[in-house]
């Protein structure tokens, strides 16, 4: 019988971020450090963490922001990985060409070798989350990545929200799905809704862990960001959860944290074995979704 893959720890980075791009590189390059300290070995960043979050308007002068990939930004996470022998999944502001940017994320292998891209798929256009005045939706599909420590498939926010998007990822064969996040709480809407919103926020990515068995580590940014009026307080709670649905790692909601945590595709074995959905799936009637909506 084929062994599973051997285990090997991931670490998610939470923090905040000002509106110096350096400032916020360096931050996240000891916060990489110090989570391979930790033991991590495959360590997400939050999306877009060179900066605040800037889609809260629509301001062509954010444009600015974007770089190439290669770029300075991964140069210098290359160099980290490289040094440490850690893995480094770096969500950016990508840009691809004149008038065309994603919002993307670079991984980088544990010699420092850039391994690829994934460009966000699913791009919002909702109040403060103006995203679709900068982004290009991805053109690369649901990629998987295979690291120095193991198998991997990275979304990006919105993204979560689409179980389809969790299924084609995660029939690549991936280990573990990264969501790196910003979402946050408009103020007038926290106190009636926000309980509900973070609750569905994790529900549904727990959902993904479960239905295909498999680990879900989502790391979200902290701190408000904006005016008092016309700002978002972000929420933080980055989790990791197991393909049981259950948190083995999850941190608060304002704080910088970094967690670490072990995936054992042994453990997905398991569970699979035991909730045998790959299995039952019926691919011979599932066309119809691949339609907008049925008449």
């Amino acid at each position: 019988m084929a062994e599973s893959p051997d285990p090997f720890r991931i670490g998610l980075v939470q923090m905040s971020c000002s509106s110096g791009r350096s400032e916020n590189l360096a931050k996240a390059e000891a916060h990489v450090e110090e989570a391979a300290r930790q033991g991590a070995q495959i360590i997400c960043l939050q999306e877009l963490f060179q900066s605040q979050y800037f889609c809260r308007e629509e301001n062509a002068a954010w444009f600015d922001l974007a770089e190439t990939v290669p770029g300075p930004t991964t140069a210098a996470l290359s160099k980290v990985a490289a040094a440490r022998k850690v893995v480094v999944v770096a969500p950016l502001f990508e840009r691809r060409a004149a008038g065309l940017y994603h919002n993307s994320a670079a991984v980088i292998d544990a010699d420092g070798a850039l391994l690829g891209l994934y460009r966000k798929m699913h791009i919002p256009d909702d109040p403060l989350y103006y995203e679709k005045f900068y982004f290009t939706p991805g053109d690369l599909g649901f990629r998987n990545f295979d690291t120095r420590y193991g198998r991997i498939a990275v979304l990006i926010c919105w993204d979560q929200w689409y179980p389809e998007a969790a299924r084609v990822a995660s029939l690549g064969g991936a280990s573990v799905l990264f969501y790196p996040t910003a979402i946050g709480w408009h103020p007038h809407e926290k106190a009636e809704f926000g309980s509900g919103q973070r609750d569905a926020w994790r529900t549904i990515q727990r959902g993904h862990a479960i239905a295909n068995g498999i680990y879900v580590a989502a790391p979200n940014r902290v701190g408000f960001e904006g005016t008092p009026e016309e700002g978002l307080e972000f929420w933080g709670s980055s989790f990791i959860s197991d393909p049981f649905g259950q948190l083995i790692a999850d941190a608060s909601v304002d704080q910088e944290e970094i967690l670490v945590a072990e995936c054992d595709p042994g453990k997905m074995e398991e569970v699979r074995r035991n909730w045998p959905f790959l299995r039952d799936r019926r691919v011979d009637a599932y066309a119809p979704i691949l339609n907008r909506w049925l008449e």
